[in-house]
């Protein structure tokens, strides 16, 4: 049996967040141990049976399971208050482990239309060639969720808020949904992370995450998780991944569990920086638009400060007046935001939504899910706010000058 942390059973989450995971070595480490091994010595062939087998709980090969993969995994179920959870090599791969272990040909999802780009093309595409069907609906209208539901329909698939629209949707409705037809209702919590939200609370049977985002804090690695009943990771998740390998590595699941260390302080002064900054866009001239559920003007803040713990989160977005061309000339006028495509960073990232991170889906697509390319994205890292206000200013003051 792989040992627990002996930990009181109240524990809070800043103290999981810290402690969680596997008890020290024989050295007695107080920080975790890298364990850089492909595979693992077993005391004779009885035993490396067993353990294959699943017989025996034990560490057997680092495709499928490794120490340190262990104490993040725990860490982040923890948090996200699950029995279970199993690390991939990116998010993306963490929805293609979900996918394959729940889903066959004919089977339905319904998903958000405003999900990353990434996630439409891959149920559209990729998995539409081996029979998935899947249709999207509006975030926020849960009429259109329920209207959609089939006798195959399997899972709801939502990301709350949405990437980069910051449109949330009622969990609890759609787990409602999901469970009244003999579905599951999967959550991506990537941009407020269990520091803000906790899907499950509101009914969710899956929380998805890129670990490459908030839990890892600094942009360093690519990581993607499950969280999930321990009964669902071990009998659908698990076989999956020890054939398919969407594996965590071990290096990557060490930096993303020191990044669980210090997630609360940080988003929780990411999301503070963000509703401020929001603020002084809202009252900017050359600014149509702004959106973070923050915001009193958010058409669902409400129901963010519900599900959200009050906070708003460090992503937002912003339409200008203009055009393509005037969202590059703001976004290329900024001399501390980094220019990138990723967010949850304790740098700011600046990013054009409609030609990075969304740009392989149709501007039909993009429309739908009401990214145009005025639209600009701030993923708010931990810089002086009145510096980032003076970063963006120099581009939106000269398109009103």
């Amino acid at each position: 049996m792989i040992p627990r942390v002996p930990l009181p059973p109240d524990a809070r989450l800043d103290t999981l967040a810290v402690r969680e995971g596997l008890p020290a070595g024989p050295w007695g480490e107080n920080s975790e141990a890298l364990f850089l091994t492909s595979c693992f010595v077993h005391p004779d062939a009885e035993t490396a049976a067993r353990r294959f087998a699943n017989e025996e709980d034990a560490f057997v090969y680092s495709r499928f399971s490794n120490p340190n993969v262990t104490i993040m995994e725990r860490r982040l179920a923890a948090l996200e208050g699950t029995t279970g959870c199993i690390g991939t090599g990116s998010g993306m791969g963490a929805i293609v482990l979900m996918v394959m272990g729940l889903l066959k040909a004919g089977d339905h999802v319904i998903c958000s239309q405003s999900v990353f780009g990434s996630t439409i093309k891959l149920l559209q595409g990729e998995f539409g060639k081996f029979g998935l069907e899947s249709s999207f609906v509006s975030q926020t209208d849960v009429r259109e969720w329920q209207a959609a539901m089939r006798p195959n329909t399997r899972l709801l698939f939502a990301e709350t808020p949405t990437n980069p629209m910051t449109e949330v949707c009622d969990i609890q409705a759609l787990a409602d949904i999901a469970h009244d037809g003999g579905a599951l209702l999967a959550v991506d919590n990537c941009l407020c992370s269990p520091a803000l939200q906790q899907p499950v609370k509101f009914g969710a049977d899956i929380v998805m995450h890129s670990g490459t985002k908030f839990l890892d804090g600094q942009g360093r690695v690519n990581a993607g998780a499950l969280c999930a009943p321990v009964e669902m990771v071990e009998t659908k998740f698990v076989p999956v991944m020890r054939s398919a390998g969407m594996s965590l590595s071990p290096f990557n699941a060490w930096v993303v569990a020191k990044g669980l260390e210090t997630l609360s302080i940080r988003v929780l002064a990411q999301s503070d920086r963000t509703l401020a900054l929001a603020r002084w866009l809202e009252s900017h001239p050359a600014v149509e638009r702004v959106y973070h559920p923050g915001l009193s003007s958010h058409p669902q803040h409400e129901l963010a400060m519900r599900q959200q713990n009050g906070q708003g989160g460090a992503v937002l977005a912003f339409n200008i007046k203009g055009g393509r061309e005037q969202a590059f000339a703001v976004v290329d006028a900024t001399r501390i935001c980094s220019i990138a495509a990723n967010f949850g960073d304790t740098r700011t990232i600046i990013t054009h939504p409609a030609s990075t991170t969304h740009g392989r889906l149709t501007e039909a697509q993009r429309q739908a899910a009401g990214i145009g390319q005025n639209m600009i994205r701030l993923g708010v890292g931990l810089e002086d706010v009145e510096d980032l206000k003076a970063d963006l200013a120099r581009g939106l003051d000269a398109l009103v000058a």
